[in-house]
Order: structure tokens, then sequence, then C-alpha cells
């Protein structure tokens, strides 16, 4: 039977939505029933051909994908606009199921932990994916009905090689956004009157404060690791790889619960240098 990292490589590699967000939890299933994998990951040895690197992520020819300026942001208070509004954050959804899989089978060395907590968020984000998905067809749309944009898995392709930058600049940098972006978005559907919506953000806020808390976690693991200063290597990671400089207002509370130290925080609010 292949090892945990190939089976996170195949479940990546599925184009289809629902099978892959089957995979994924199907997977985290095995190692919460057999942790001995977790040990035989870290030197399992996964060299995927030049082939199937390029067909990676593993996904539909819907939704088109375009530049973020080129997707338009659309009121939640028509039926199409709220329609949009959750189909964007569904993409984003099954991305992260993508970038959490990618997590698992490219870094290798890792103590099994790593790839439990991986494996968790995968099989968390499917989750997400699914009640956003079904919740769309409640409202007469699906998964690829609108455009998206594609830069969580830009920057995944650009952390490829430095699973540092990788924990930096995805999980606590792209998606932890998703904690700020996020109570203004039940506000306004709140007022659009889509609570189901709402319930399911609710979910979504409260694993992806633990998903920005593993991304955390193994940022300070491998900072200490190699003798670095995580508030001051963050910053030249994120010049080096052209993140995105992220703007208020911000979750504090979430970001204090996802694991940022106080001095990341004064970074962030622009209070040291």
């Amino acid at each position: 039977m292949p090892g945990l990292r190939h089976q996170a490589l195949h479940a990546l590699l599925l184009r289809d939505p629902v099978d892959k967000a089957r995979a994924a939890r199907e997977l985290f299933e095995t190692v919460q029933a057999q942790p001995e994998a977790l040990m035989r990951a870290a030197y399992e040895a996964v060299h995927p051909t030049p082939e199937v690197l390029t067909a990676l992520p593993g996904r539909p020819e819907r939704p088109r994908l375009a530049s973020a300026k080129e997707v338009p942001t659309r009121s939640p208070f028509t039926l199409e606009g709220r329609a949009a509004l959750l189909h964007a954050i569904c993409h984003i959804e099954f991305n992260a199921i993508n970038l959490a899989l990618d997590a698992v089978w490219r870094f290798e060395g890792m103590p099994g932990d790593f790839y439990r907590d991986w494996l968790q968020v995968a099989s968390e984000e499917a989750l997400h994916f699914t009640l956003l998905n079904e919740h769309l067809h409640s409202l007469g749309a699906r998964y690829g009905d609108f455009d998206a944009h594609d830069g969580l898995w830009s920057m995944c392709e650009r952390t490829a090689h430095d699973i540092l930058a990788r924990m930096a600049l995805v999980p606590r940098t792209l998606e932890a956004r998703g904690l700020d972006a996020t109570p203004p978005i039940q506000a306004k559907l709140t007022k659009a009157g889509d609570l189901v919506a709402v319930g399911i953000l609710d979910i979504i806020l409260r694993d992806e404060i633990g998903h920005v808390a593993i991304g955390n976690r193994w940022f300070h693991h491998l900072c200490a690791a190699r003798g670095l200063d995580p508030v001051t290597v963050y910053p030249e990671l994120v010049r080096r790889h052209e993140a995105p400089r992220l703007k208020p207002p911000y979750n504090l509370a979430a970001r204090k619960q996802a694991g940022f130290s106080d001095a990341e925080m004064r970074f962030l609010l622009g209070e040291m240098g």
C-alpha cells in the first residue's frame, strides 16, 4: 500500500472537487486509525515525474481562473451576488485542500506531527468546501459557475523549494487574512438574511484559527532549528517571495488565538521596524 505522502500526492492530483474532498477526509481517518504511518512518512521517498508535477494541482475545468483584478466584487444583497461571494470562499477552501496536501507530500524529513497536522488541515478544509458547495446548490449555483483567482496556489508554487517560506507565507500570511475578512463578511450575510452561510463561516473561522496556529507552530519550529529570529526573517521572506502586504483592519483576537507573538503583532500594526 502506498505511504501517506504518496496518498496525499494522489489526492492532490484528483480533478473532481468532491472526490478530492472525500479523499482528503479519508486520508486523515487513516492517520487516526494508523498513527504509526506518521513515523514512516518522514523517510518516504516521493519523486513525482515532471509530467505529474505539471499536472499539479488537480482541478476541474471550471472555474475559469483570472487575475484577482478581473474577478468582480459582488453585493451579497442579491441572490446572484451572494452566490458569487460564497463561490469565492468555496474556491479558497478548495485551494486550501490542495495547499495542505501539497505540504504533506512535498516536504520530507519532518516530525510525524507535521504530517498529521497538515492532513488534519486538509480534512477540515474538505469539510468547509463541502458545506459551502452544498449551500451554493441551495442558491441555484455550484462550484465552477463564477470566475476565480489563483493567488493561493501561486504562492504555493513560489515556496515549493523552501518549507520555511511556505509556513511563513501561506498559512500565517495568506490564510490568516481569512481571520480578518470573515467577521465583516458574516455581518453582510447576516444583514442579507443568509444565516446558514453565517453558521458555515462560524465553523470555518473556528477551524482556520487552528490552521494558522499550525502554520505558526511549524514556522517557529523551523526558525528555532535554523537559529533564525521569526520577527526579523518574516519580512525578508515577504520581500523575497513577493507576498502581498497585509492591511488592516485585523482580527487581533483571532490572530492572538492563532499564536502570533506580541512582537509579531507589533510588527503587523507597524509599531516596529
